[in-house]
């Protein structure tokens, strides 16, 4: 059994300035995508999209990471607390970030920057999907640092104690999500995207294998706090909120590799 080490989530304070760990984490995640973006754009004939435009499209990711990863944690998990402490709705160091809410946040931000700069939409999709898993890793460690999303119990060799939680020794769901959604999904889509696929098809596969290893994963994550818990037939939110993104994305690899022209 393993005792969670009570991480200050604090990396640096200067008099009342204080850096949070879970900051930093988003930070790294959105260096990870420029980094990586810099990489594809080299590796493309021709490239979508020049640096100054990876650049805008950083920008505008980040808005759409953060108020819909905010918007869906208040919406979809939380409404109750948010409603009765709307002050920390703007706390985002404090964590409580829904990636499902962040991610239709990004689709809406890509349609209209695709839009602005007059790109197709899927293929600028399919140029970000293997960017994005990073950032969920790091995601996931900062869930770690904080201390929440612990999982559920366990009698396995690792499950990990979290004191403030109880004293039952539990998965650390946070870290299988940093493995799958993160590392493992990461791996599958950059050697997937090497090679030339009709459009859709990369965003097609991150939607399946974002969807699947999720709902595997809340098997191990304790249900969200808040008015859900497990719901019809002992699924949880996040399994309920990754069920259609793994039939869109089967729908997407079939129509797209049915009909879309390969770049």
């Amino acid at each position: 059994m393993l005792v969670y080490p009570q991480f200050n989530p604090i990396a640096v304070k200067i008099g009342p300035l204080a850096v949070h760990w879970y900051g930093l984490m988003y930070m790294a995640g959105f260096l990870t995508f420029m980094l990586l973006g810099r990489r594809r754009i080299a590796n493309m004939s021709p490239p979508l999209l020049d640096y100054k435009g990876l650049d805008d499209l950083l920008f505008y990711g980040v808005l759409g990471v953060i108020m819909g990863g905010r918007l869906g944690e208040v919406l979809f998990y939380n409404p109750g607390y948010y409603l009765a402490n709307p002050t920390k709705i703007l706390a985002v160091w404090e964590g409580g970030m829904s990636f499902h809410g962040g991610f239709l946040g990004v689709l809406v931000a890509m349609w209209l920057f695709a839009k602005r700069h007059r790109i197709n939409w899927l293929m600028l999709m399919d140029f970000i999907a293997p960017l994005v898993p990073p950032g969920l890793a790091f995601g996931r460690l900062g869930n770690f640092i904080n201390g929440e999303l612990w999982g559920r119990p366990t009698d396995l060799p690792w499950g990990m104690v979290f004191p403030k939680v109880d004293n039952l020794p539990r998965h650390p769901s946070q870290l299988y999500e940093f493995a799958l959604e993160g590392v493992l999904l990461f791996a599958i889509l950059w050697i997937y995207a090497k090679k030339p696929r009709p459009t859709g098809a990369i965003s097609g596969l991150f939607l399946i294998g974002y969807g699947s290893f999720r709902f595997i994963a809340e098997f191990a994550r304790n249900p969200d706090d808040g008015i859900f818990g497990l719901m019809t037939f002992g699924v949880s939110m996040g399994q309920w909120l990754s069920l259609p993104m793994v039939l869109a994305g089967i729908a997407m690899m079939v129509w797209s590799h049915r009909r879309a022209p390969k770049r």
